[in-house]
């Protein structure tokens, strides 16, 4: 059974089971329990014992091992507290002059388009690019330029392996290992496996090699970040995500193999869900002017028509933008299943959930709930202005998860966000091509459009950047 076609079966099946929202169907052999209602779902995310991942995030253990994303409970646990510091405000703070500069970048390419009179943009195929550059500057502290060489090996491999993961996780045959690698997908895994982890191996011994030339940790960490030289070719740069891994691995908290498994998943997070995230905001609110405005008006009363890149203090006034991406993650969550499997039995609503069996916990169902979201289809960013928001189920909203094991990079994805939508939106007014019913979601590990969503871009202002 395609994957495509059993989301749409989860989705129309759970109009049927309102109290408790939830339900049973079995696959194959093997009893699964979806979950589509908050109550529910606060359940089994704040359990602190059924805390392990469902069975098909083992298709992910080529590529990034047992990272935080794939890793059994027993792991996850000191990995997480380990980790959670690295995605501390003030590193945060950090990567913004990163998002900006990438950002600038997609900026000149778009006016460029608009320049040539395309009227037809494919915007996912320009910002991914965009999120890849900036993932593989703030995970690795390297530069691949994917907008400007999109047919890098690395980015080719990356894009190549996604395809293939989703092949695998549509067919349940491809799902055995033994299958797979009597297909090409499976030799093609093996070549781009190669690809991506040779360049992070590559990566993480030069890092390391550099700050021993430097004088250790102490001596880099002590330093001025923002003015300080790292490179021998005298370009400035800041601490990467791996720069803090390999401090772990200075103190005997992680492994080489450990650093290059958490920098291949944040490479695999933080690269497709963000630019999916914007793709969705950029047909949603391309499709209404009136959204667009307000967005538009409160942008320029931060920037005018300054070129300046956004700073932390321009993020927080951006409030209604916020409002617009969180509005457009309720409708659109970037993973719109996730599972859990169950380790100790335990109860929900009465009903009893087996040891051994998985839960599908899937916020597409939990986010147009109408106790929760009135008019639930309807795109209304106004649902999350503050007087909006008091008093809803704190598991009413799931786009990064909930609990112990919610998405330990959400505040880089949403800062993310912000700074590359404005850029955009401060320049340009958008329209998408086909109107809002014409577009319907499709179901991967990531929830995609089911056709190219094309634009049509306006100058606002002259881009002089």
């Amino acid at each position: 059974m395609l994957v495509v076609e059993f989301f749409e079966q989860l989705v129309g099946t759970a109009v049927c089971y309102q109290s408790p929202r939830m339900y049973r169907v079995w696959l194959f052999t093997h009893p699964v329990v979806v979950i589509g209602g908050a109550e529910e779902a606060e359940v089994i995310l704040s359990s602190n014992q059924n805390i392990s991942k469902g069975a098909l995030y083992k298709l992910l253990h080529p590529w990034m091992g047992l990272g935080l994303l794939t890793s059994e409970a027993a792991q996850w646990r000191p990995r997480r507290k380990l980790l959670t510091p690295t995605f501390h405000y003030d590193i945060l703070k950090d990567f913004v002059e990163v998002f900006n500069q990438q950002s600038r970048v997609l900026l000149r390419k778009l006016d460029g388009l608009v320049k040539e009179g395309n009227e037809k943009i494919n915007m996912y195929q320009h910002v991914t690019l965009c999120a890849l550059d900036i993932i593989c500057e703030t995970a690795m502290g390297r530069h691949v330029d994917a907008q400007k060489d999109s047919e890098s090996a690395y980015v080719r491999a990356v894009y190549t392996l996604n395809g293939i993961i989703h092949r695998r996780q549509r067919n349940p045959l491809l799902r055995s290992d033994f299958v797979h690698r009597l297909f090409s997908d499976g030799k093609e895994q093996e070549r781009c496996l190669k690809i991506l982890h040779s360049f992070t191996w590559k990566v993480i011994r030069e890092r390391r090699e550099e700050v021993q030339r430097l004088g250790g940790w102490t001596k880099v960490l002590n330093r001025e970040l923002s003015s300080y030289d790292f490179d021998m070719c005298s370009q400035k740069r800041r601490l990467a995500f791996l720069d803090l891994l390999l401090q772990m691995t200075e103190q005997g908290n992680l492994t080489d193999q450990d650093v290059r498994e958490e920098v291949d998943t944040f490479m695999f997070e933080g690269h497709d869900t963000t630019s999916t995230a914007m793709n969705w905001f950029l047909h949603l609110v391309g499709c209404c002017p009136d959204i667009q405005a307000r967005i538009h008006e409160e942008l320029d009363s931060i920037f005018g028509d300054d070129d300046r890149d956004a700073t932390f203090e321009d993020l927080k006034a951006m409030t209604y933008l916020e409002c617009c991406i969180k509005e457009v993650l309720r409708l659109f969550p970037s993973v719109p299943i996730f599972a859990r499997r169950v380790d100790e039995s335990f109860e929900i609503s009465g009903r009893t959930i087996p040891r051994g069996s998985e839960v599908l916990i899937c916020p597409y169902i939990v986010h147009r709930d109408p106790r929760h979201w009135p008019d639930p289809d309807c795109f209304d960013p106004d649902r999350f202005l503050p007087k909006n928001s008091h008093g809803r189920h704190p598991f009413a909203y799931l786009p990064f998860s909930a609990g112990a094991r919610n998405c330990i990079g959400q505040r880089f994805a949403m800062i993310e966000e912000k700074v590359i939508l404005s850029w955009i939106l401060r320049f340009f007014r958008v329209t998408s091509l086909p109107r809002r019913d014409q577009v319907l979601p499709k179901a991967e590990m990531i929830l995609r459009p089911s056709e190219t969503v094309l634009m049509k871009l306006e100058h606002r202002q002259a881009l002089t950047i």
